[in-house]
């Protein structure tokens, strides 16, 4: 039985490389916004609480979505997925201990892997747990950087990483699940001291592994579930992988 938990679901960008106004979570895959089928992986699972953080052309994304029972928060302006949690923070602070964070332009993540995350933090009691995986191309993505005997160590964004660094194959979701607690004091040490001058979500993991909690990495079984949409191109790629797992478009939902 999984834990109880509340969902923080990220949905603010604009993705100025879909070349395209409408807020990126908003472009559909076979013919439903990329967000609701985020929300469908969710159900399942039964959350105490989901809260949807919004900013551009909000109130689309907040139409879109305000049949499915979520808590809305504004992100504006927006300065990096740390800080879309900390402008959260009111909601979360209503929820359950235990917080699942995940980006809504990411459809093709499994409801099971989402269960193995919770279930996974819980059985650890990690301060926090995290969705990693190997890509044969990880370009783009921010890496995970172990010690020698394999424990966590950080995740470096792509920008900010050396060589060596890039070179590294597993590399992070951007799925985490926090204790709600010390997620808290991990919020606040967040500096915007980085190329992209954003606060960073991911470099609470550092934070929490310096005040001795133990970081967790549930790897996930699939590359695709990886994939955040970007692009047009990402998106059609999306949309097959999605046909191909038989996902359910506007006629149905999936909760595979």
């Amino acid at each position: 039985m999984i834990p109880g938990f509340q969902a923080v679901v990220l949905a603010a960008g604009m993705g100025k490389r879909m070349g395209s106004d409408l807020p990126k979570v908003l472009h559909e895959a076979l013919g439903r916004p990329m967000v609701h089928h985020v929300l469908d992986r969710l159900e399942p699972l039964a959350p105490g609480r989901v809260v949807l953080v919004v900013g551009h052309k909000e109130a689309l994304v907040r139409a879109a979505c305000a049949a499915r029972g979520v808590h809305f928060v504004t992100q504006n302006p927006q300065h990096g997925t740390g800080h879309a949690v900390q402008v959260a923070w009111d909601e979360i602070a209503q929820g359950d201990d235990r917080v699942l964070i995940l980006a809504g332009d990411m459809p093709l993540v499994r409801t099971e892997t989402l269960r193995r995350l919770l279930e996974r933090h819980a059985r650890e009691g990690n301060g926090v747990t995290f969705l990693s995986g190997a890509l044969a191309d990880p370009a783009g993505y921010g890496r995970v950087i172990r010690d020698a005997s394999g424990a966590f160590v950080k995740i470096v964004e792509e920008k900010d990483a050396t060589p060596e660094e890039r070179a590294v194959a597993e590399v992070n979701s951007g799925i985490y699940c926090f204790d709600r607690a010390p997620l808290r004091g991990a919020l606040d040490s967040l500096r915007a001291d980085n190329k992209q001058r954003e606060y960073y979500l991911t470099d609470t993991l550092s934070f929490l592994r310096g005040q001795g909690r133990t970081v967790g990495i549930e790897r996930a079984t699939h590359e695709s579930e990886l994939m955040g949409v970007n692009t047009v191109a990402q998106l059609a790629e999306v949309e097959a992988l999605m046909r191909a797992a038989g996902v359910a478009g506007e006629a149905g939902k999936g909760g595979r």
